[in-house]
């Protein structure tokens, strides 16, 4: 069963073609096999049968008078050789011949005599030898008289007008798999980041799914758009008071005490600013035509000019894509950073391929455990302090932003071991 599977389209289009072609096929062979099996082989026979009674009488001719015998062949219409050279055995057929079984199972069964039969030589014509006292007697007869002439033309009708109507509801199916394929297309392109215009058509239950799709897109669009209205207001209403308190501290004396208030208030700005680049995500920005190895490359000299060792990898394919520069950008920093927190050094790298793009950061910190890489990647995950050994306060948002901004292109974060033996971080785009 499961290499039957593996055998079957798995398209919509060459599904349905195979819906319509095996039935129509296998109409068309019952058809073959129960009328030309059974109607033809009976009037071969019957034919075969009538033109017995005048071979009958031919060679009775041949055993009383044979020299008035080839006289009443010729007004037959058969040609009569006495005595044949050389004495034949057996028969002679080519195998797609339906009705020559029957044409020379109905001589060897009622023609007495008969030791060869050929419809092989010559197909207009069935060659015949029957043994008499005086020899073998060798006899053409026209192959029109003993078979129907038109089953291969019934055949050709058959497969001709079979493979019409096969494309003729072709043509009408897809015009109803069209909407569906159109469908799937605007679907995927959503799940992408990428709105499609499409209009519903098609059947009633394919216009019914088409409109339940655009009323959904619509939905999650305006919840989009709300919630980033209200990041918005509430960026503004958290920055306000912070700015505030920040240059409230700078007006007082320098100690210690107002140094850690300021670096309170870093972390606060750091954090606000974690809370709203999860919330937002990269729904605001439309997917453009990038070059994600200028990307790629911009990212690790930023991370360079602060002294970070990062790296830069190989770097292979197209650079050209279409994708959120700035989200990947900023997903990039956030793998980067989380890197450079829990390692001494970092590698980054990017592979571009007809399906997919994929960019890896590698560390050489102590990694994470694969029972826990899943965990890692959800929202405010707090990891051991092996590997979360945060440098001042972090809201666990880092892996959970790349994770999220991966989604919104299609794709993954998935993460693994790098060859120095800590995390490897691969952020993978649908293309």
């Amino acid at each position: 069963m499961i290499r039957l599977k593996s055998l079957l389209p798995r398209g919509l289009y060459g599904r349905a073609a195979l819906i319509l072609i095996v039935p129509i096929v296998t109409i068309q062979l019952v058809v073959s096999i129960v009328f030309i099996q059974r109607h033809f082989d009976r009037v071969t026979q019957q034919m075969t049968r009538g033109v017995i009674i005048e071979l009958n009488a031919v060679l009775a001719e041949v055993a009383e008078r044979p020299d008035q015998a080839r006289q009443m062949a010729q007004a037959l219409g058969i040609r009569l050789d006495l005595p044949a050279k050389p004495a034949k055995q057996g028969q002679r057929r080519v195998f797609y011949d339906l009705s020559g079984a029957a044409v020379i199972e109905t001589l060897q069964t009622e023609l007495p005599g008969t030791t060869f039969v050929d419809l092989e030589t010559d197909r207009d014509a069935v060659l015949l030898q029957v043994a008499l006292p005086q020899g073998a007697a060798e006899m053409r007869i026209d192959r029109k008289r003993v078979s129907a002439s038109n089953p291969h033309q019934l055949l050709v009708v058959m497969i001709v007008t079979g493979a019409f109507m096969t494309l003729v509801a072709y043509l009408f199916l897809r015009n109803q798999l069209r909407p569906i394929t159109r469908l799937a297309v605007a679907a995927e392109a959503f799940g992408k980041g990428r709105v499609l215009a499409y209009r519903p058509s098609g059947a009633t239950e394919v216009r019914a799914a088409g409109l339940a799709f655009l009323a959904m897109r619509e939905r999650i669009e305006r919840q989009i758009e709300q919630r980033t209205l209200m990041l918005s207001g509430v960026s503004h209403d958290l920055r306000t008071p912070l700015t505030r308190l920040r240059l409230g501290l700078s007006l007082l004396p320098e100690d210690e005490e107002t140094a850690a208030l300021l670096g309170d208030v870093s972390d606060m700005e750091r954090l606000v600013d974690e809370f709203l680049a999860f919330a937002r995500g990269d729904a605001m920005e439309t997917p453009e035509i990038a070059d994600v190895q200028a990307l790629v490359r911009r990212v690790v000299e930023n991370a360079q000019r602060l002294g970070q060792a990062v790296e830069l990898g190989p770097m292979s394919g197209p650079s050209e894509v279409r994708l959120r520069p700035v989200a990947v950008g900023r997903a990039l920093e956030n793998l980067v950073g989380n890197a450079m927190r829990h390692g001494r050094r970092g590698l980054v790298g990017v592979v571009v391929t007809a399906e997919r793009v994929v960019i890896s950061v590698e560390d050489d910190g102590p990694g994470i455990p694969a029972a826990r890489r899943e965990e890692a990647m959800a929202p405010f995950a707090r990891l051991d302090h092996a590997r979360d050994a945060n440098r001042g306060a972090r809201a666990g948002l880092g892996l959970a932003i790349a994770a999220d901004i991966a989604r919104g292109h299609g794709g993954a974060l998935v993460l693994g071991e790098s060859l120095w033996g800590g995390l490897k971080a691969e952020l993978v785009l649908a293309r």
